[in-house]
């Protein structure tokens, strides 16, 4: 496992050097950029863009601008934005806590709530309440996360419920932590893990259903029964066992997915997260802030297909990568 573990670190560093490559040409590639709009207002003259230009080697070669790019990241700088004229590293930091707490906690409910509901829907897949979360599944995977978002917030509003939009009432934001604060923190809550995690619930649920039905289908859990054993060993042991194997890759896919999949529904829902921040960079052509968060996105997903391989080799143990 060590050697497979370190050849993957190896091969990482190349594919990431690529994927540098193309997240710089394509922001490149994009018409106008940031300066360009600064030139709109009035209040901003030509020697002060000039001035920002030769401060971030705007006016040097391409290829210039993508080292001195390549060697910040080496160093840990990724450059200062220009809309905030701070620190790419400080921003994106001061929202990775919100992202990286509001992820782990949707992908454990997530895994928590779907893989028992598969395993249920594939056992009673013609019982009524095996139908009703089919339904359940089908509509979360084809409701987009927005509308689900904007619709419990009309139903709160509408029992007379506050507790809408963000993490914490206004009162509890900058507010020191305290048992009123995590209360309050509580009430917000259920909403984004709803929207967030629906559309995975659902996927989730339905694929571990197929994978159930499948194997138990095999002729290995026929012979598991024919020989007396236990419906539960046969269940827990030797069919789930191998149905929720394929699952664990998914899982690698999620990191990243987190971070980008979720914007318009963190922007609805107010979430101090990286998606809004990724967002607002596009649309103000925040070139240094935009390819810090693809390049984020890229790490993450490889680390991620990382975890789910060790994870793999761990649950299962024919699995063997050297």
């Amino acid at each position: 496992m060590g050697i497979y573990l370190l050849r993957r670190v190896l091969v990482a560093i190349p594919t990431l050097w690529l994927i540098s490559v193309l997240v710089f040409a394509v922001i490149q590639l994009q018409p106008g950029g940031f300066l360009e709009n600064l030139l709109e207002d009035p209040r901003v003259s030509r020697e002060t863009i000039e001035n920002i230009r030769r401060q971030y080697l705007l006016d040097q070669p391409v290829w210039v601008q993508y080292l001195h790019w390549l060697g910040g990241i080496v160093r840990g700088d990724f450059g200062y934005s220009f809309l905030n004229s701070r620190p790419v590293s400080e921003l994106i930091w001061e929202r990775m806590g919100w992202t990286v707490f509001l992820a782990a906690l949707t992908i454990l409910a997530t895994w928590v709530i779907a893989i028992p509901l598969g395993i249920y829907t594939a056992l009673n897949r013609y019982g009524p309440s095996s139908t009703v979360l089919n339904f359940v599944g089908y509509f979360g995977l084809a409701t987009p996360d927005f509308l689900v978002a904007l619709l419990l917030i009309f139903l709160v509003l509408q029992s007379g419920g506050t507790a809408v939009g963000g993490l914490f009432s206004p009162q509890y934001i900058d507010a020191p932590w305290s048992w009123a604060r995590f209360q309050d923190m509580l009430a917000h809550l259920w909403i984004p893990l709803i929207v967030i995690g629906l559309d995975g619930t659902a996927t989730i649920m339905r694929q571990m259903r197929a994978n159930l039905l499948d194997v138990l289908s095999q002729d290995y859990i026929r012979t598991a029964r024919a020989k007396g054993l236990a419906e539960r060993v046969v269940l827990w042991k030797h069919a789930v066992r191998n149905a929720i194997n394929p699952l664990i890759s998914l899982a690698g896919l999620q990191l990243p997915t987190l971070i980008s999949s979720t914007i318009i529904a963190s922007i609805v829902l107010s979430l101090p997260t990286i998606g809004p921040f990724l967002y607002d960079s596009l649309l103000n052509k925040d070139q240094y802030v935009v390819m810090a968060l693809l390049m984020l996105s890229a790490v993450l997903l490889m680390v991620g297909n990382l975890l789910a391989d060790v994870l793999l080799a761990w649950v299962d143990p024919r699995i063997r990568y050297e």
